[in-house]
């Protein structure tokens, strides 16, 4: 279980602590994953397939640039753009690169922890193909989880917090969880495994389970959710969700997962009826298998700051617009 402490509600003191966490958690985060930092892109190139479309629903802000023959997209985050960055770059397996994303959602439907403003430290790493299986993922979860467990450490010797963290992350997968709590919802799941465990990775997210429902939607061309894994259940991805006092909810820090090969993506885009994008740039390069096979994710910026920080509203860590009731 997770407990915390509140000593002080500072606002200067609060961005003390927001700068702190900001500077200390990639910097570690590169160290634990073999991580390069990088910059990144505010708009792609439209009609690439570069951008993401999350749920694959969502519409991207889309202009045009004075003397570029093309409109832009500013992007809803870097799934896609990282492992074509990671070719360019001629990474080599086992190493990766850490990017601070800066994204525009215009269709979130915005709440406490939803905003139309998204930070992240987006990350991708090449990895070889007898790396594709669950163990690994595991393994690269407990890293990231270590990198917040230091993050906090720090916060408690620096910044007089007190949150105390489960030791390691419990790991189940989408299936279990619907046969362990039959009759709520995903995200009601979500929140019934993270009060008990207080840190949970739920994997194999986006294909459909036993009830004929999907845990969460996801695109069909970034994380492979189709591909049968190791331990006898489809899926290699997952969230890694962590409980909250501060709303006393469930809190999801990051989406990750291994990424999709040539043929998981064909799988995938006959699945979701998106055939079509395989003459995109980036799927081509998939499909002909020139970009690396490769894991990576995201982990929200404002939302591991309101997590360690303790705060009820992303506002509170992050500048930005919402709604009078929201």
């Amino acid at each position: 279980m997770i407990t915390v402490t509140t000593k002080t509600n500072d606002v200067l003191h609060l961005e003390k602590g927001i700068a702190l966490i900001k500077e200390f958690f990639p910097v570690q985060l590169g160290r634990l994953l073999s991580l390069t930092k990088v910059s990144a892109p505010l708009f792609v190139k439209s009609g690439t397939g570069f951008n993401d479309d999350l749920n694959g629903i969502e519409k991207p802000v889309k202009f045009n640039l004075k003397d570029i023959p093309y409109p832009v997209e500013i992007v809803q985050s870097l799934a896609k753009w990282k492992r074509m960055r990671l070719h360019q770059l001629g990474m080599e397996a086992g190493q990766g690169i850490v990017t601070d994303m800066r994204a525009i959602r215009p269709d979130e439907v915005v709440s406490p922890i939803h905003s139309f403003y998204v930070d992240q430290w987006d990350w991708e790493k090449h990895i070889q193909a007898s790396d594709r299986r669950i163990s690994y993922l595991k393994d690269t979860v407990e890293r990231i989880y270590q990198a917040i467990l230091d993050t906090n450490a720090l916060l408690q010797e620096q910044h007089e917090s007190v949150l105390e963290l489960p030791a390691s992350v419990y790991f189940i997968d989408s299936e279990a969880l619907l046969k362990r709590y039959p009759g709520l919802t995903s995200k009601e799941r979500e929140n019934r495994i993270a009060k008990e465990y207080g840190a949970v990775f739920i994997m194999g997210i986006g294909g459909p389970l036993s009830d004929k429902a999907v845990h969460d939607d996801r695109a069909p061309d970034y994380d492979d959710w189709s591909t049968a894994n190791e331990e006898g259940f489809f899926g290699l991805n997952g969230d890694l969700i962590l409980w909250n006092p501060a709303m006393d909810s469930a809190l999801e820090l990051s989406s990750m997962g291994i990424r999709v090969d040539a043929e998981s993506l064909k799988a995938q885009l006959a699945l979701k009826d998106c055939e079509h994008r395989s003459e995109l740039e980036f799927h081509t390069n998939v499909l002909n298998s020139v970009y690396p096979l490769s894991i990576g994710g995201g982990i929200g910026q404002s939302r591991l700051c309101m997590f360690l920080l303790q705060r009820k509203h992303i506002s509170e860590v992050q500048s930005g617009i919402w709604p009078e009731s929201k």
